[in-house]
């Protein structure tokens, strides 16, 4: 979504940051929201179809994964909300913003799916990273840095627990 399709409240927001960088922030949480989802997407695919001696463990740990992205993205829209702006809410819109891209089912390997997996979540945590210093330090946004910092920490904790399996 561009800045300028974001749709701003009609409600006044007046939470102590500037109208623009709550924009800015949204934007930035907007993109981290596709993101999630195409990341969600690829847990619940690679969930359904990994295949190999791993299969049991794998297909928990996808289940588990997905299941917190799922708070996660509610988390997210939310917060968007709370901002003064309306949350993406389509497939086509997700698409159009994240900067992960959607795999297939790569015929159940598991091998690849983990690496895949891993790259997608230290990819999440460098935006995160970044994203959560600029709330805080740009655009005098506490709460979102403190809020993208917990995700950063879940993150770092699912990516941990995919490493251990390539192990």
């Amino acid at each position: 979504m561009k800045l300028d399709e974001m749709i701003q409240e009609k409600a006044a927001v007046n939470i102590g940051i500037e109208p623009a960088h709550r924009e800015a922030v949204a934007h930035a949480l907007s993109l981290l929201l596709a993101d999630e989802h195409v990341l969600y997407v690829k847990l619940r695919n690679y969930h359904w179809n990994v295949t190999g001696p791993y299969f049991k463990p794998l297909h928990e740990l996808f289940e588990a994964q997905y299941t917190a992205l799922a708070t996660a993205i509610d988390d997210i829209a939310e917060r968007i909300r709370s901002l003064g702006f309306f949350a993406a809410g389509s497939l086509e819109a997700f698409r159009n913003m994240a900067r992960l891209t959607e795999t297939g089912h790569l015929n159940g390997d598991a091998t690849r799916m983990l690496e895949n997996l891993l790259l997608d979540h230290e990819a999440i945590i460098q935006i995160l990273r970044h994203d959560l210093e600029a709330a805080d330090k740009e655009y005098n946004d506490m709460g979102t840095s403190d809020f993208l910092t917990g995700l950063m920490e879940q993150h770092e904790k699912m990516a941990w627990m995919i490493r251990v399996h390539m192990a």
